[in-house]
């Protein structure tokens, strides 16, 4: 019973890490992985680099999608992609 007593800190600070670095992080990726997975042919998106485009295919297999821009057509991973733009161009403005 003398040694649990020595090890109950370093077991509070292992949760106190789990809730908020470990479990939060997981979320965010499992969310991520939903967005990327839900992207669909005619989204306006930004990549995390910042360019922004519209989607024109997605890839099943290698797990790409074709962006145009007004440069051209450019071949991205569906993780590059931040943001869908087409829902928040069309929401009405938020009243402050």
């Amino acid at each position: 019973m003398e040694n649990m007593g020595q090890f109950l800190p370093f077991i509070l600070m292992f949760v106190v890490i789990y809730f908020f670095m470990i479990a939060p992080q997981m979320k965010r990726a499992k969310k991520e992985k939903k967005f990327a997975a839900e992207l669909k042919r005619g989204d306006k998106i930004v990549t995390k680099s910042g360019l922004h485009g519209k989607i024109l295919e997605l890839g099943e297999k290698d797990n790409t999608c074709i962006i145009e821009t007004m440069s051209g057509k450019i071949k991205f991973e569906r993780s590059a992609i931040s943001m869908e733009m087409s829902n928040a161009l069309n929401a009405p403005a938020k009243a402050k």
